[in-house]
């Protein structure tokens, strides 16, 4: 009997043990994602330095404008990012009217010698002719720090460096003359004229951001 009595206690032990493993594994499982900024947030990461395809340094917060800022997590191969990055010129246009810093940041710290590196960074930004700073993100601390997770994904910021928009440039990424919701345009409309913005997070489209394991 009493044998009987100490193997149910081992076996109440052992699951007891395996359930605390399994919350623990959880939650490091969860804890370890990276998490993303939510609306109203800032970051300490908009103060990190970050280096320009010129070989200057800066920071995220050094670049933004009167009115905030908008961070646009982008690369130079990625067939979203080919086919949306033909708004990106206007796109800053209409942020520098209305007095918000752009800057396309470059994550890819695992095809940093590859496609990715600052030598081909600095090209793209020439054959297309960037008019915004496109800025590289070493081992994609700050695409981290904002729990970023597509090539393009959009974060943008009010005047306090609160968070306001997250998520897509438009609606459609293959014709930009059959775009119906031009939601990152909208946002800043709103977020200037200090509305409340109407749709402010929307789904990031495009390839993953390729971080070092």
């Amino acid at each position: 009997m009493h044998s009987l009595k100490m193997n149910k206690m081992i076996k109440k032990i052992a699951v007891f043990g395996l359930a605390v493993a399994f919350i623990g594994f959880a939650a490091f499982k969860l804890t370890g994602d990276n998490e993303q900024l939510e609306l109203g947030e800032g970051s300490s990461a908009l103060a990190s330095p970050v280096f320009t395809v010129d070989g200057e340094e800066n920071t995220l917060r050094g670049m933004m404008g009167q009115n905030g800022l908008l961070v646009v997590f982008s690369c130079n191969t990625c067939p979203f990012v080919v086919a949306w990055e033909d708004r990106y010129n206007e796109l800053n246009a209409y942020a520098k009217e209305n007095n918000i810093g752009m800057v396309l940041v470059n994550s890819n710290e695992k095809l940093r010698a590859e496609e990715d590196s600052p030598e081909n960074m600095k090209k793209h930004a020439e054959e297309l002719g960037y008019t915004m700073p496109y800025v590289i993100d070493k081992n994609h601390m700050i695409a981290d720090a904002f729990g970023a997770k597509t090539t393009p994904h959009v974060f943008l910021f009010n005047n306090k460096l609160r968070l306001a928009y997250k998520g897509s440039i438009d609606d459609n990424f293959k014709d930009k003359e059959a775009v119906k919701e031009t939601y990152l345009k909208d946002a800043m409309s709103q977020m200037i004229a200090g509305e409340e913005v109407s749709n402010p997070v929307t789904e990031a489209r495009g390839c993953s951001i390729k971080r070092l394991k």
